[in-house]
């Protein structure tokens, strides 16, 4: 069974819900999920003037934070976070850092990797943040998994990288066909991919 860790960092809960949308997607495809929040870094009350913010911080300050050591137990990891011009938040951006010793190791390396992303409008930043994480990725000896247009959806939602969201406040819980169809195409590639390569 392909071990799956979903890593994903959310201010104001739209990422949240799309890692939910992943794991329980990739559960369905057969993998056993292991789904990590990355740790909010900003003093709480330089938010506390978000709602939004303030309620995800809350609904997800006592779950399992995410460590390096979920990379290392997962055979594929999809990571989440919303667009902060142009490239990952700086609290995924951290997290990542702070993996250098396992990078040495090598312990990130030969692990199938994909990711999710969310911005507050069209063309901002999406593809941008997907493709500079896969930088990252590709120096960790990750094997990138897109999703190209491998499933006649992806011309709807029309991301090849990953998959994206524009986010509101107001659809916080009702992601639209096209993006609630691509995150769980990219969690079953994922898997489906995994899977071969676990076997082989």
């Amino acid at each position: 069974m392909t071990k799956l860790a979903v890593i994903y960092y959310s201010a104001t809960g739209h990422g949240t819900t799309m890692a939910k949308r992943v794991a329980a997607a990739a559960e369905a495809a057969g993998a056993e999920v292991r789904i990590r929040h990355v740790t909010e870094t900003r003093d709480p009350a330089s938010f506390a003037h978000n709602p939004a913010w303030m309620a995800n911080y809350e609904a997800t300050k006592d779950l399992p934070a995410a460590n390096g050591e979920d990379i290392v137990w997962a055979d594929a990891v999809i990571f989440g976070s919303p667009t902060r011009f142009g490239c990952v938040a700086a609290q995924l951006r951290d997290f990542l850092d702070s993996q250098g010793g396992l990078w040495a190791e090598g312990k990130l390396a030969d692990k199938v990797y994909a990711a999710f992303t969310s911005s507050n409008t069209l063309h901002g930043g999406q593809e941008t943040t997907l493709l500079t994480l896969y930088v990252t990725l590709m120096h960790f000896g990750g094997i990138i998994v897109p999703p190209g247009y491998t499933d006649p959806l992806k011309f709807v939602d029309g991301n090849p990288y990953g998959a994206s969201l524009v986010s509101t406040h107001d659809n916080i819980n009702e992601f639209d066909g096209a993006t609630g169809d691509a995150l769980e195409h990219l969690a079953r590639r994922v898997v489906q991919t995994a899977d071969r390569l676990r076997r082989h």
